[in-house]
């Protein structure tokens, strides 16, 4: 199987700053011009289905994609984001003033600490790998899979057997990362990002709580 994984194209939220978890801001007029790249740049490939998270940013960006391959998305509630508990709609600002013991463990990259009302880095890895492996047992060679930087990076994590103490991936707005699953998955190239720079159209932000 060839797995294509998108991160969404740059949400209102993103644009001031704001962490968005689970709610669910539409794309920004440049996260609009981002989804329209990506449709370009799949536009003539083969691919036999499209998964998305439902969440308005990434289904915003999946639409054009599927319009251009003529090929239906199929919703996954496993592919929303993180949820940010208390942190969601807040600034980091806004967050270190109002929650600092919060804020301090979720930048120390604590593996198991539940952000308050949310959800923790493993449970994310868990819910991530999941679908993912639901999705290779579809038997289908060539999927789209568009969701957040968080719940992709730590499917990327899960996958690639990368301890659930390390964060090494982040993502771009509107990038593309492409993984080969075989026996095993292996990552082919990680936060392409050379189909919007082509249409002029800048890649947003990196970030695994956006």
């Amino acid at each position: 199987m060839i797995l294509y994984l998108v991160r969404h194209g740059e949400s209102v939220f993103n644009a001031e700053g704001r962490i968005q978890g689970q709610l669910d801001p539409p794309l920004s007029e440049l996260g609009l011009r981002q989804a329209t790249a990506l449709a370009e740049a799949f536009t003539g490939q083969t691919i036999q289905a499209v998964f998305a998270s439902p969440l308005a940013r990434a289904w915003q960006t999946a639409e054009p994609i599927c319009a251009a391959l003529d090929v239906g998305a199929q919703a996954d509630e496993r592919l929303k984001e993180i949820n940010a508990g208390i942190f969601q709609g807040l600034r980091w600002d806004e967050i270190q003033a109002a929650h600092p013991e919060a804020a301090a463990r979720w930048r120390a990259q604590e593996p198991d600490f539940v952000v308050p009302q949310g959800e923790s880095r493993r449970a994310l890895m868990a819910r991530a790998l999941a679908v993912l492996e639901a999705i290779r047992e579809t038997g289908l060679e060539r999927v789209l899979v568009v969701a957040h930087g968080g719940v992709l990076t730590a499917g990327l994590k899960a996958l690639l057997g990368v301890p659930a103490e390390r964060n090494p991936f982040s993502l771009f707005n509107g990038a593309i990362s492409q993984v080969t699953w075989d026996k095993q998955a292996k990552l082919v190239t990680l936060n392409q990002v050379e189909h919007l720079v082509r249409c002029g159209v800048h890649q947003g932000k990196a970030g695994d709580l956006y």
